[in-house]
Parts: structure tokens; sequence; C-alpha cells
């Protein structure tokens, strides 16, 4: 019968422990008396277990000079072996008494995203990761993961980035959303209420604007004024969610940045179309997706994307 645990293990031959941390710490200070004072002992205790290792081994392990310990070669190669075998026992052991210091992983994302996706979802990553301490990078400039600016990143765009490995979290769409309270039911009516505008990064290859909602819904743009100058203006989605929030008018939104409004009534998508920005990314450095900790928030995240 060949069962795990079924084998009889063979006794390690080793003399006694306390011998061997006799003659260890007596090697290390050449001195029956100090080698006492490590171990708490009396040093006429040292010179009997070292007596007792020697007779079980064969051989002197010291030569007893007046006042004075030397080493003999079997003692130097003993002392050399035992030395770095307790130093990897008291190492393991050290181990074992501190806690595990959680790993450290950081996720860079664009400041909208950061604060209306992740934080939201921070004490559910604890939970679920209790071992990873999650840093958050919060920047709409793009940081250099193949450099170490940050372990992983989350990204709107293509996903066609040299030197990073991605995977395709969602879709990302923006339409006109508006508090309630605004009563509005109609695009046509549009024009009788503020616009409210976002910046896009440059170079950004489908930015949601205005003009392009107005092109794409087959609607004339306000007259009269420049569209930038048809309503309020922000840099930060986040104020401009908090903007239609509070009723000041209507706002190209991210579906997916304003879900939590969306589905709470705070917020309405009154009409469309909406206007497709790209997808959200997970990325990291070719080379870096095989990390434990990284893999592990990568998971989480696209987990939690995969639930809506």
């Amino acid at each position: 019968m060949n069962e795990i645990g079924s084998s009889v293990r063979r006794p390690r031959r080793l003399p006694p422990l306390l011998s061997l941390r006799a003659f260890e710490a007596a090697a290390a200070h050449l001195s029956f008396q100090r080698a006492a004072l490590e171990l708490s002992v009396t040093p006429s205790a040292i010179s009997h277990q070292v007596r007792a290792l020697e007779d079980t081994l064969g051989r002197p392990l010291f030569r007893r000079l007046t006042r004075q310990l030397a080493l003999t070669p079997a003692g130097e190669r003993l002392f050399d072996d035992l030395r770095a075998g307790f130093d990897a026992l008291e190492a393991g052991v050290e181990r074992l008494r501190q806690p595990s210091a959680p790993q450290a992983v950081t996720l860079t994302t664009n400041t909208a995203f950061a604060a209306r996706w992740v934080l939201p979802r921070m004490a559910a990553f604890r939970k679920a990761c209790p071992g990873i301490e999650l840093r958050l990078h919060a920047s709409d400039t793009l940081v250099d993961l193949a450099r170490g600016g940050a372990d992983i990143a989350v990204r709107s765009g293509s996903g066609n980035w040299p030197g990073l490995v991605s995977r395709e979290l969602m879709p990302e769409r923006y339409a006109p959303l508006c508090s309630p309270m605004l009563g509005l039911k109609r695009a046509a009516d549009l024009p009788r209420h503020e616009l409210i505008h976002c910046d896009w990064q440059p170079g950004a290859a489908a930015p949601a604007l205005w003009p392009r909602w107005f092109k794409e819904a087959g609607l004339a743009p306000p007259r009269g004024r420049s569209m930038k100058a048809a309503g309020l203006s922000f840099s930060d989605e986040t104020h401009a969610i908090l903007a239609a929030l509070a009723g000041h008018g209507v706002a190209l939104l991210s579906l997916t940045l304003a879900a939590e409004e969306l589905r709470s009534g705070a917020l309405v998508q009154p009409f469309g179309p909406a206007l497709d920005t790209g997808s959200y990314f997970l990325a990291v450095a070719a080379g870096h997706e095989g990390d434990p900790a990284v893999r592990a928030v990568w998971e989480w995240i696209a987990s939690q994307a995969a639930e809506g």
C-alpha cells in the first residue's frame, strides 16, 4: 500500500542538541566561561557538554591551552557547519514570529476612474486580498510602467501599447446625463439647457465632446456663442458629475463612472446617442504579469469589471 506518509523515516544521526549548542557557543567565543554566559549555564556544564560531544564523535574539537582554547581542524569544520545551520534555523524561527508584511502593488489610473470606480471598491479589495497593500496613483499623466513608475494600470484607449501586456476590461461610452429635476425628455429641447463640458487629454482618439455628439445626433449645435462658451467647463470629470447632480446643466458623462447615480436615479439619460470612446484596459509591463501580487490585483479588477 503506497500512501502519502506511510513510508518510515530514518532517524537523524545527530548528537544531542545541548552538546551542539554548547560547542558552537564555545567555538564562537573560544571560551567556556563566555559561552556559559551566553547560554545562561555554568562553565563546567559547557565543558561537560563539549567533552560528551568529543566522545560521541571520537575526536577532539578543541586544543586546551593555558587559559585559552583553540579549535582543532575537525572543530573548525564542525563550527562552520553548525554556525550556518543555527543561523538558518534562527532566521526561519524569526520569520514565523514576525507577521508577514503585505506586498505593495501600485495601481495607476486617471483621477476620475480612481475616484469614481476604484475608491468605492477598496474595502472589497482589502477583504478579497488581505495580503496585498494596494497603492493608488491617480493622475491624468501616463506613468511609464516599464520603468517601474507603477506596477499595473487601468487606461482608456486602444490597448495597443508597445512593451505592455493589456486586457480589455469594459467598453466606454459617453451620453448626455442630467438631473431628473431638469425635466429634459427630448433632444430637441437640449439647446434650452446649459451644457457642461469636460476637458480631454490632447491626442485622445475619440473624445466625447459636444460638437461630436451634436454631429452624431444629427442636430444643429447651439447658435450665437462658441460651443465651449455655451455652458460650464471642468478639467475633472468628477466635478462635471457633481455639477450635473446639482442640476446645473447637461453633461456628456461616462456611463461607467456615473453608473451608481444612474442606478439610483440621481442622474438620468434622457436620450441618445451614446458616443463610443474606446475601452478601459488593464495594462502591465511585459515580463511582470506573472508576479503573484500583481496577478492577484489584475484578476480582482477584472472580476469587478465583469460584475458591472
